[in-house]
Formats: C-alpha cells, structure tokens, sequence
C-alpha cells in the first residue's frame, strides 16, 4: 500500500510516513497556524496530486501557501468557498472551482468529485505512468466554518461522504477543527469519522510562543510531542 510523506522529519524516521487510506483530524486552538501544518502534510510530492476545500481563504492565499511548501501548481486543485461571494462572476477552471458559501455543502462535494476524477483521467494517460491508484492528498481548512454554517448532523453527514471518497481513493485526507470553539460532543463526533488525530498545543509564557503536536492513531500508536516553529512564513519542525 502506498505510503505518503509529511515532511515531517520525526514523522518520516520513526513511522514512514502516513499509509493510504487515513483521515486525519487536526484538533488545534488559535494562533496555531493549523492551516499551514495541514498545507504541509497535504502538499503533493512528485507523482502525487492534492485538492483542498477552503472555507477561510481565497484560493490564491491558498496556493500560495502550497507553493511555499514546493507544491506544482497544476498538481493542486482548490474549492474556494470564499471569494465568490464577494465577485460572484467568477468562473471555474480545471483547477480551482468556486462555491457561493460555506454553506453550499452539495455543490463541494460535486466538484471534489469531478476534479478527482480529472486527476484520474490525466494519471491514467501519464508518461512515464505513475502508481495506480494515482496517490491524492486532500485537507480542508475548516470544519470549523462548516459548523458555524450548519449544524453538526448536516456537516457530519458532508464529512462522511468526503472520507469514505478517501478511504476509497486510497489517498489521505486531513481536517481542520478549531479545539476550543466547540464542545466536546461537537469534537467527539467529527472524531468517529478518523482514524487519525493530530493535537496541536500553544503555550504562550514570558513573551515565547511554544507550539506542540503529536499524533494518535499513527500505526496504533501515539507520538511523542513535537515542538514545530513558524518564522517569516515558514514551518519547521523540531529533529526528532
């Protein structure tokens, strides 16, 4: 089974990186910079492809932040929830389609749909051929609007379909989800659609921001904290 790497050096060393098949939820609080930990663990290695739902960001901040990561950009497709609303001219293109809202759950997964299966169709015909399935990483940033426009049992129902399309891909999937704006029953139920959960703690002490993830459910087992930094745009992480 194909294997996908984070770049995440601690991650890569002890584990090997992500197996197929794996939703991940990605539990943080604010000032977290989540969504650049989520656009690193999706960012497409050579071979791969990548499509991201954005409910908080335009797509051009949204591949920008994917190009920081050394992402090709006709490698990466982009749902924008966001700036349709404000120019609602705005067409589709092969890579980056628009919705009304975050609140348009229908017509997202009809074009996460059509757009993996141009990936497909565009892997299939590729010289050199590459692995099949065609390796797809996925991440939508975030649930956290999602819940904010609908109510839990609708946006359960939204994830559920866009994790089985996942599983079934053979791809990874990882998702956004603000830890201290919901409940816990809130976050219990997004977590029964995982297999895989990543928390993020911020500790802000005597003016040092110190940011730690681990992840559960990696191989069966829990990772160990890892301290990760953000400076001048860019992510690093600690040597495990």
């Amino acid at each position: 089974m194909y294997t996908y790497e984070t770049g995440i050096p601690a991650i890569e060393k002890e584990y090997g990186g992500l197996r197929a098949a794996t939703n991940i939820l990605l539990l943080a609080p604010p000032l977290s910079y989540a969504e650049l930990l989520a656009c690193r663990i999706a960012s497409p290695q050579p071979g791969e492809w990548a499509v991201a739902i954005s409910t908080d960001e335009r797509a051009s901040d949204v591949i920008g932040s994917f190009r920081r990561f050394g992402a090709a950009r006709n490698r990466v497709g982009i749902i924008d929830a966001v700036t349709k609303n404000s120019v609602p001219t705005l067409r589709d293109t092969a890579m980056a389609k628009f919705v009304t809202s975050p609140l348009d759950l229908t017509s997202m997964g009809i074009k996460f749909s059509r757009m993996v299966e141009d990936m497909w169709k565009e892997a299939v015909v590729a010289e050199p051929p590459g692995p099949m399935p065609p390796p797809i990483r996925f991440c939508l940033h975030s649930v956290s609007t999602l819940l904010m426009y609908s109510q839990l049992e609708v946006t359960y129902r939204f994830l559920h379909v866009i994790t089985n399309r996942v599983k079934k891909l053979e791809g990874i999937g990882i998702y956004t989800l603000n830890s201290e704006s919901f409940d816990e029953r809130t976050i219990s139920t997004i977590k029964q659609l995982m297999n895989t959960v990543i928390e993020v703690r911020v500790e802000d002490g005597g003016g040092t921001v110190k940011r730690d993830f681990r992840i559960t459910g990696i191989r069966g087992r829990t990772t160990p904290w890892i301290r990760y930094f953000y400076d001048d745009g860019a992510l690093t992480f600690e040597q495990g």
